[in-house]
C-alpha cells in the first residue's frame, strides 16, 4: 500500500486537508504582495529641478524660466538653466528656452504629489543620476530570495518543513516592519533583502507542505489555489495602494498581520511523508493518526502500525549530499533542465510586472488590467494540466507568452490600448506556465530532497529575476526593447521542456532510485516508440 492509498484510506481530501490548506493558502495573499510592492513604494511621480532658494514660484514665468524643455515641450527632469532663460515664449521649448548653458538640479527636485504623496523616491531622491538605485534595490530583493530559497531548502530537509514556515513569518513580519521604519536608503535594502529570505521560505515551504498531504487527484486543484490566491492579492494591492498611498503606512500593511500567521502556524501537522523519508516511522504514525482523527476517521487510523507502514513504506535513508545528487543521471538532467526554464519565467515574469509605469496608463488601473486576468488562466491552465499533461501545458504556455510580449513590443507606442491588451494576455499566459511548473518541479523531485531540490532549484533560477530589474535600464536606447528580451527568451526556452517526464497520474517519487526508474522507463518508454512508428498504421 503507497502512501497515497494511505491518504484515501483516511479520508483523501477530508476536513483536515482543507483547513490546513486553507490556513497555509490564505497568507500568501500578503506574502506575495513582497514581491511587486515597489511599484507603489517605489514609484516614480513627475519631477523637475527644484530653482534657486530665491526665486518666486508664484510669479508667472518665474519657474519656466530656470526649466528646459525637451523635445515634447515638457520640463526636463533632470536639468536647470544656470541662469533664467527669460523671453517670449517659443514652441517646444526651441529658441530662447533652448540655448542657454544647464546643469544637473543643485537644489533638489520637486515632485508632482498628487498621485503618490511619498514614496522612496521622493524621500531619497531616487531619481536621474540615482534612478538606479531602485533597480539595485529590487535586485537585493531578489538576491534575498536566491539566498532564503538555498537556506529554507536545506534546513527544511533536515529540520522540517513546519519548522522553516514557522521561522519564515517570523522574519517576514520582523523585516517587513523595520523597512517600513528605514530611516536611509541602505537600511530599506538590508531589509528588503531579508524580507525576499523570508517570502522563499515562506512559500516554498507552504506549497511542499500542502502538496505532501494531498494525494494525487488532488494535486491539480491545488495548483490552482496556489496561483490564484496571490493573484487575488495583488489585485487587493492596488485597492491598498490606492487607499494608503504612503509607503510607510502600505509597507506596514502587507506586513503586520502576517504575525497571525506566524502563531497559528505552529499548530500545523508536519509531513509524514517527510518524516518517512527519514526512517521516523513512530512519527509518521503519530501524524497519520492524528490526520486520521481530524479527518473522523479513527478506526482506519486504528489499523495503522508501525510495522504495516514499514511494509507500506520504503525505508528512510540518508539524505543524499548535493554531490550524490548531481551523480545521478536522472537528476542531473533534470536540474539542467528545470534552473534555465524557471530562470528564464522569472525573468520575464518580474519584468513585466515591475514596469507597469512604462505602458502610461495610470498605474492603479495597470495593476488591475495585470491581475484580473490571471484567474481564468489559471482556470485554463487547471483543465489543460489535467488533459493534455504537465508537459504539453508547460510548452503551449511558454510559447504562447512569449508571442503575446514580443507581440506587444512591436506596437507603436502611440496605441496604447492594443500595446495594454498584448502585454495582459503575455502576462496571463506567463503566468499560467509558472503556476504549471511550480507544481511540476514540485512532483518531480523524489521526497527525500523536495524541498531542498525545490529551493536550490528556486535559488539559482532567481538570478534571472535579480537580472530583470536591470535590462530594464536598456529602455532609454529604445523603449520597446526590454520587451523585446523578455518575450524572445520565452519563445527560446521552449525546447528546454522536451526531456521532461510526464507526473500527469503518478504517485510522488519517495527516493532516487525511485525517480531514476521513472527516468528509465521514459527513455525506455521513448526507444519502444520509436522502433514502433514503422509497424504502426498511418493516424487519420
Amino acid at each position: 500500500m503507497a502512501f497515497n492509498d494511505i491518504l484515501l484510506q483516511l479520508g483523501g481530501v477530508g476536513r483536515f486537508q482543507k483547513i490546513q490548506v486553507i490556513l497555509l493558502t490564505l497568507p500568501l495573499l500578503l506574502t506575495f504582495l513582497h514581491n511587486t510592492l515597489q511599484n507603489f513604494t517605489a514609484a516614480i511621480p513627475t519631477h523637475h529641478c527644484r530653482p534657486p532658494a530665491d526665486t518666486n514660484l508664484s510669479e508667472d514665468g518665474d519657474l519656466e524660466a530656470w526649466l528646459p524643455r525637451d523635445g515634447q515641450g515638457r520640463p526636463e527632469s533632470c536639468l536647470l538653466f544656470t541662469s533664467p532663460q527669460r523671453g517670449p515664449p517659443f514652441p517646444n521649448g526651441t529658441e530662447t528656452n533652448g540655448t542657454g548653458a544647464t546643469e544637473p538640479c543643485p537644489h533638489g527636485w520637486i515632485y508632482d504629489n498628487s498621485t503618490f504623496p511619498s514614496t522612496i523616491v521622493t524621500e531619497w531622491d531616487l531619481v536621474c543620476t540615482r534612478k538606479t538605485l531602485l533597480q539595485l534595490s529590487q535586485s537585493i530583493f531578489m538576491a534575498g530570495i536566491l539566498v532564503g530559497s538555498l537556506m529554507s531548502g536545506i534546513m527544511a530537509d533536515r529540520l522540517g518543513r513546519l519548522k522553516v514556515l514557522t521561522w519564515s513569518y517570523l522574519l517576514l513580519v520582523v523585516s517587513g516592519t523595520c523597512t517600513a521604519f528605514a530611516l536611509n536608503f541602505s537600511a530599506y535594502c538590508i531589509c528588503q533583502f531579508l524580507s525576499g529570505m523570508a517570502v522563499s521560505g515562506a512559500s516554498s515551504s507552504s506549497m511542499i507542505l500542502s502538496l505532501e498531504w494531498l494525494p494525487i487527484h488532488a494535486r491539480p486543484s491545488l495548483g490552482l489555489l496556489l496561483g490564484f490566491v496571490p493573484s487575488l492579492g495583488q489585485l487587493f494591492l492596488a485597492g491598498m495602494a490606492y487607499t494608503l498611498p504612503h509607503w510607510r503606512h502600505l509597507q506596514l500593511l502587507v506586513s503586520l498581520p502576517l504575525f497571525i500567521t506566524f502563531v497559528y502556524s505552529r499548530f500545523f501537522v508536519e509531513s509524514a511523508l517527510w518524516h518517512s523519508s527519514l526512517g521516523n516511522l513512530d512519527l509518521t504514525l503519530k501524524a497519520l493518526q492524528r490526520v486520521a482523527q481530524i479527518n473522523g476517521k479513527q478506526k482506519e487510523g486504528a489499523k495503522l502500525s508501525v510495522e504495516l507502514l514499514q511494509m507500506s513504506l520504503q525505508k528512510g535513508q540518508a539524505q543524499p549530499s548535493m554531490l550524490q545528487m548531481l551523480r545521478s543521471p536522472a537528476l542531473r538532467q533534470l536540474f539542467f533542465c528545470i534552473v534555465p526554464l524557471w530562470s528564464i519565467l522569472l525573468f520575464s515574469l518580474y519584468g513585466m510586472v515591475m514596469s507597469l509605469q512604462s505602458f502610461e496608463i495610470n498605474i492603479y488601473l495597470a495593476q488591475v488590467f495585470f491581475m484580473i486576468v490571471d484567474p481564468p488562466f489559471y482556470f485554463l491552465g487547471f483543465l489543460a494540466t489535467k488533459s493534455l499533461g504537465r508537459k504539453r501545458t508547460q510548452t503551449a504556455s511558454l510559447l504562447l507568452s512569449g508571442v503575446f510580449i514580443v507581440t506587444c513590443a512591436m506596437i507603436p507606442l502611440d496605441h496604447i490600448f492594443l500595446r495594454i491588451t498584448m502585454a495582459v494576455i503575455g502576462k496571463g499566459c506567463l503566468i499560467g506556465s509558472i503556476n504549471c511548473l511550480f507544481m511540476y518541479v514540485g512532483e518531480l523531485y523524489p521526497t527525500v530532497m523536495r524541498q531542498r531540490g525545490v529551493n536550490v532549484t528556486n535559488c539559482l533560477a532567481n538570478i534571472g529575476s535579480i537580472l530583470s530589474p536591470l535590462v530594464g535600464m536598456t529602455s532609454d536606447l529604445y523603449p520597446s526593447l526590454p520587451l523585446f528580451i523578455y518575450g524572445g527568451v520565452l519563445v527560446a526556452a521552449c525546447p528546454i521542456t522536451a526531456p521532461l517526464p510526464e507526473t500527469r497520474g503518478l504517485p510522488l517519487p519517495n527516493t532516487l532510485q525511485d525517480l531514476e526508474r521513472r527516468w528509465k522507463e521514459k527513455s525506455g518508454q521513448k526507444q519502444q516508440e520509436q522502433q514502433m512508428v514503422p509497424l504502426q498504421p498511418p493516424e487519420n
